[in-house]
């Protein structure tokens, strides 16, 4: 018999599962279950051997899905960005002035899912032979399933590990003994060249989807939320995209990157080819989804063809489970990410803000780009037939914006009124005691800096995914999934793999089209050359991705973070401004100083993962 325990002498990205913690969150649990057999003594042939057990066990292995609603020292991809800043002086802002290392342990998941894939590894040993299960007459397409599923999430779980540390440690099917010394071979085991981690993974995610529901509409809705053969593809899909990347395909950098016995970690060499399964990938989910109509880009109050681009956008976070949704998690923190971006005139923390050079990136209404570059000395380029400026203010009310608003805002595409907020504009949240209340983000202002150490270094907040409503000064907030994988993504990962394969094929101009056309701004009429086109796509997915944890992985693949991470980062003037419309606000000026240097397009091996074992090398720099 195997016990189910917790043994603090293993290393801990093999800690074993602790069963008590297992079923005290599982709502599949019974409430007296703790009473009729202890914790501590629960054996593995116990759990698999009860149909409601071993389903509690699998949903213990979903929790290992990362709620990352939230992001300040939970969560930091977008705050770690150059889309976003944070005012609080804590560890997103040590990191993006470049003081940390690998002994300071900032977020790290290194333990938390290698956790995961032992539990799913051991769910997918010992459930084959679970009677109570095989009793239905269904059970053993129900057993196929639950395999499936815990496949997936092993899969999914190494690709998070993947995409922030770069080569990993692939265990396999082996279950490792949770009471094995760390000096035990078993425990000493080198990482996996990149290209054999995505190569398992691959498999893995393949395997999966034959014996998953292909979409969520075909699951009952009590199990939206599980894994799907379409998100195996589009898990896939967005793996593929990183490993063509030029972090990944050919990166010179990581000559001499070798484990112990000289195996080489990274395959230095080019591969084209990296970049047509990557967009063959992406067609595949797009090609179910236009043939069985499973995915679409979510539009709000079509009729006769006409929709509404803000709502459509706005509401395709907060429309749960959508045309466009392909992944997302039930339970999460949203509340918390809500009252982050919340002025201090609803009780919020006016915190997080969008960087000048974001706010630089949406278009105008006529889809025009507005800023062409910088000068040396920061200021912008301006395009001249944007129709932009940014001197003065309105005299009259635009479709989104009010009379008397900074030039700068006015006349912008709709993702950009959904996404960002800027001082001058109203409170999203009109239902409430407060009424239609303007934002005021400067110095003098409700939520400026002279009023509280909550303000935004920027002098911008963001409503993206902001339900309207939402309000913190009365504790209410609008329970919804937080959404994960969309189908715009793919979209988006289609176009940009394509155009690096096969320039000038025309679904590259097809695809970034359509998400334009539904973020309300005109379509390119042609195609401009790879270079132009690859401007274009990754602009493309700044703005119609942001704050969805996805711009500090593209910088890092695409290698361009030394120039978008480095050097001043601006906003407006936050230590000026006595009224919404004193120019001494609206000016750009440097709020930050960031560092990044070569090593951190990887996160470092948790150092004491590396004092453990000596087999598993540091990654370049660290």
């Amino acid at each position: 018999m195997k016990n189910i325990k917790s043994n603090k002498r293993r290393g801990s990205f093999f800690s074993a599962v602790v069963l008590s913690c297992l079923m005290l969150i599982s709502s599949a649990c019974n409430e007296d279950f703790l009473d009729q057999v202890p914790d501590d003594i629960m054996t593995l042939e116990e759990v698999f051997s009860r149909k409601d057990l071993s389903e509690s066990y699998l949903a213990n292995v979903y929790n290992y899905v990362r709620d990352e609603a939230h992001r300040t020292n939970n969560t930091p991809w977008d705050v770690i960005s150059d889309d976003i800043d944070v005012s609080q002086r804590n560890t997103p802002y040590r990191v993006n002035l470049g003081n940390w290392s690998a002994a300071s342990n900032y977020w790290v998941f290194w333990d938390h899912y290698y956790k995961g894939i032992r539990s799913a590894t051991t769910f997918l040993n010992h459930i084959d032979g679970n009677q109570q299960i095989l009793q239905d007459r269904e059970g053993a397409n129900l057993i196929r399933q639950y395999k499936a599923e815990a496949r997936f999430l092993r899969a999914f779980f190494y690709f998070e590990l993947l995409k922030q540390y770069g080569p990993v440690i692939i265990i396999g099917d082996e279950e490792i003994a949770p009471d094995l010394p760390t000096d035990n071979p078993g425990m000493q085991m080198s990482r996996t060249p990149f290209d054999a981690c995505v190569e398992y993974i691959v498999k893995e995610l393949d395997l999966a989807a034959q014996d998953l529901p292909l979409h969520f509409t075909l699951q009952p809705e009590r199990d939206f939320g599980r894994a799907t053969g379409l998100l195996c593809q589009a898990v896939k899909s967005r793996m593929l995209l990183y490993a063509a990347s030029p972090l990944f395909n050919g990166n010179p950098d990581y000559n001499g990157f070798v484990n112990p016995d000289g195996t080489p970690l990274m395959n230095t060499s080019f591969s084209a080819e990296k970049w047509k399964r990557a967009a063959d990938a992406a067609k595949v989910v797009i090609d179910l989804a236009e043939s069985q109509g499973l995915l679409a880009l979510y539009k709000k109050n079509g009729t006769n063809g006409v929709f509404d681009p803000f709502l459509s956008y706005r509401d395709l976070f907060l429309d749960p489970w959508n045309s466009e949704w392909i992944f997302a998690r039930n339970s999460n923190s949203l509340s918390s990410y809500e009252r982050s971006l919340t002025p201090r005139l609803a009780n919020g923390f006016a915190s997080m803000g969008a960087t000048q050079k974001l706010v630089d990136t949406y278009h105008m209404a006529n889809g025009e780009a507005p800023i062409l570059g910088y000068n040396s000395d920061g200021s912008p380029v301006i395009n001249s037939s944007s129709g932009y400026s940014e001197t003065g203010f309105s005299t009259t009310a635009g479709k989104y914006t009010k009379a008397k608003t900074f030039n700068m805002y006015v006349n912008r595409e709709p993702r950009f009124y959904a996404s960002v907020i800027y001082s001058g504009g109203n409170w999203i949240n009109t239902t409430s005691s407060l009424g239609v209340r303007e934002i005021e983000l400067w110095f003098k202002g409700e939520s400026g800096k002279g009023g509280s150490h909550d303000y935004s270094e920027t002098g911008y907040l963001f409503r993206k995914n902001v339900h309207p409503d939402s309000n913190p000064r009365e504790s209410k907030y609008v329970a919804r999934p937080l959404v994960m994988y969309r189908y715009a993504e793919v979209l988006l990962n289609y176009a940009e793999a394509l155009n690096e394969f096969n320039p000038g094929h025309p679904d590259v101009l097809r695809y970034l089209n359509m998400i334009r056309e539904r973020g309300g701004i005109p379509g390119y009429a042609s195609d401009n050359g790879k270079s132009g086109m690859r401007e274009r796509i990754w602009r493309e997915r700044r703005v119609e991705l942001a704050m969805e944890h996805l711009r500090y992985f593209d910088t890092r693949r695409w290698k361009i973070a030394e120039q978008t991470d480095a050097g001043p980062f601006w906003g407006m003037n936050v230590n000026a401004g006595s009224s919404a419309t004193d120019p001494a606000f609206f000016q750009r000026t440097v709020f930050e100083h960031r560092v990044f240097r070569k090593a951190f397009y990887l996160f470092p091996i948790p150092q004491r993962e590396i004092e453990r074992n000596p087999n598993a090398v540091q990654n370049p720099g660290w």
